[in-house]
């Protein structure tokens, strides 16, 4: 009989239908609320995504393995497996979260869920975002090192280097397989969105990092392997039921009766190789949560990356993004795995720091072996991207929106920022960050933090801009909140057109609590 390797994640949800994603250890069929389909081979592994149709508000769910019931399992303590169809007035968001074992502090979303088991259902969140490193796969955990090293014996594999699709499905297994997570993934719907970490660290900072990276031996694996298990655990699940009808990798995944593995490697090269993600391959995508949209960004695959035309997003993908960010609704959130508004001296230096890379010579080397030690691959990085990134968000701020939030992660801090256009927008333009969920910065890095956000520092670089030719800022902005510290998770409630974000501690302590909207301010 096959057994549940991990899973159920409930995925999309929309009023009346539901995907649930689970990975089992042989092949067979699975079956949720009647609606059932049969597993896919990937390597050793198999996996299913169950579309359920016809649902109404409220709806408890097993999972049946070729009609055996394998899950909830049946001493479990924790509160059913429910499918919730209602309107959204809480969304949980944050990024970067270690696998449990790394010492990094406590772990904020398995303190989350083990308050959320003892909450009524009525106060759980209606979704949730995951803005980027799932896993680390550039740290690996002891144990996962040790099952490599068994695994690749009288190998040349470069040790504690992730590489291969079945190596990223552990560091899946680690992260995903707590019991609380379990859980929690199981009755809150997820999207998600990778960063570097979920391929390797730095990813796509810069053509000089692809040329490095290129010239490993074992990166094209490691590339193939990122991208594939990538689509396979987190990419499936964002897309609706429609999407997927119409996905044409998705149909011929299903229609192969055997292992799909080759086809998903040579799928995860060309996704790399595209120049504008727009083309073949596009991992933004939409999500409608009620009178909420969100628009998810991939900052890291459809990166431009020569250095006459770095951009963040081609050109295709951001016009899709620029006309997804109208229509009608009350909050349009951003989900973009890095800021868009930074700590002013860290946003001006990374524009400084994109022109000096340009220069010929020893003064572009610097500036590139700067980049790549400081990370200074953010949004005003790659400045053209970040004018018109922030033209859209003011065109959408004077549309009849109430709140315009880029959500983001990465940067290891939490804070709220308010951006201030010359002409005031009709709606209030904020930047929300919950960093980290479980990655706990050493304590000797909380005053450099602190420093980037000294408005001296901040005018004192941004002079510095001016004078290498950085454009001038479209607008100003300012820190109500933060910086905080710690691992946490982020709640955003909506009420009406009104908006509040908050900070939630591992040790579940409210540490922010910022009402977002214009009249407030």
């Amino acid at each position: 009989m096959a057994k549940l390797v991990l899973g159920p994640l409930l995925r999309y949800v929309n009023k009346s239908s539901a995907t649930v994603w689970v990975e089992t250890d042989a092949p067979c069929e699975v079956t949720i609320v009647g609606h059932t389909s049969r597993t896919f081979q990937v390597g050793r592994q198999h996996y299913a995504l169950v579309r359920i149709e016809g649902l109404g508000p409220r709806t408890e769910y097993d999972v049946r393995l070729d009609d055996e019931v394998v899950w909830p399992l049946p001493d479990s303590d924790f509160p059913k497996p429910v499918i919730r169809t209602g309107e959204v007035r809480r969304i949980a968001f944050g990024s970067c979260r270690a696998a449990p074992a790394q010492p990094v502090g406590d772990d904020a979303l398995d303190a989350f869920a083990q308050r959320l088991m003892k909450t009524p259902e009525e106060d759980w969140p209606q979704a949730m975002i995951l803005l980027g490193d799932q896993v680390y796969a550039d740290e690996p955990t002891k144990a996962t090192i040790e099952w490599m090293r068994e695994r690749r014996q009288g190998t040349k594999e470069p040790d504690g280097e992730v590489v291969h699709f079945s190596e990223y499905a552990r560091l899946y297994h680690e992260t995903w397989g707590d019991p609380e997570i379990r859980w929690l993934l199981s009755v809150v719907p997820t999207s998600m969105i990778f960063d570097d970490h979920d391929v390797r660290d730095d990813w796509n900072t810069s053509e000089v990092w692809r040329r490095q990276m290129a010239g490993k031996p074992w990166w094209r694996d490691r590339i193939r392997g990122a991208l594939s298990s990538y689509w396979v655990y987190q990419h499936l699940g964002n897309l609706s039921p429609e999407e997927l009808a119409k996905n044409p990798l998705y149909a011929k995944v299903m229609a192969q009766d055997t292992d799909v593995l080759p086809m998903l490697l040579d799928f995860a090269e060309e996704a790399d190789k595209e120049v504008d993600g727009g083309k073949s391959t596009m991992w933004s995508y939409r999500r409608d949560f009620g009178r909420a949209r969100l628009l998810m960004v991939d900052t890291r695959s459809g990166r431009i990356l020569e250095e006459g035309r770095r951009q963040m997003v081609g050109d295709a993908e951001f016009e899709w993004i620029e006309r997804n960010a109208e229509g009608d609704f009350d909050h349009l959130l951003i989900g973009s795995s890095l800021p868009w508004l930074m700590p002013h001296g860290l946003s001006h230096f990374q524009s400084i720091n994109e022109v000096g890379a340009r220069k010929p010579g020893w003064q572009g080397k610097a500036a590139e072996k700067i980049r790549q030690v400081v990370d200074l691959e953010h949004w005003p990085a790659f400045r053209e991207s970040f004018d018109r990134l922030s033209r859209m968000i003011e065109k959408a701020a004077n549309t009849d929106t109430s709140t315009v939030c880029v959500l983001s992660g990465d940067v290891h801090h939490s804070y709220v920022a308010v951006a201030d256009f010359p002409n005031p927008t009709r709606a209030l333009v904020t930047q929300l960050v919950c960093s980290p969920v479980h990655n706990e910065p050493p304590k000797p890095l909380e005053p450099m933090f602190r420093l980037s956000w000294s408005r001296s520092v901040g005018r004192l670089l941004r002079r510095v801009a001016t004078s290498v030719g950085v454009p001038p800022d479209l607008m100003s902005w300012r820190k109500t909140s933060g910086p905080h510290f710690g691992n946490s998770v982020a709640l955003l409630d909506f009420d009406g057109r009104q908006a509040r974000y908050r900070l939630l501690s591992a040790a579940g302590e409210e540490t922010a609590s910022v009402l977002l909207s214009r009249e407030a301010q």
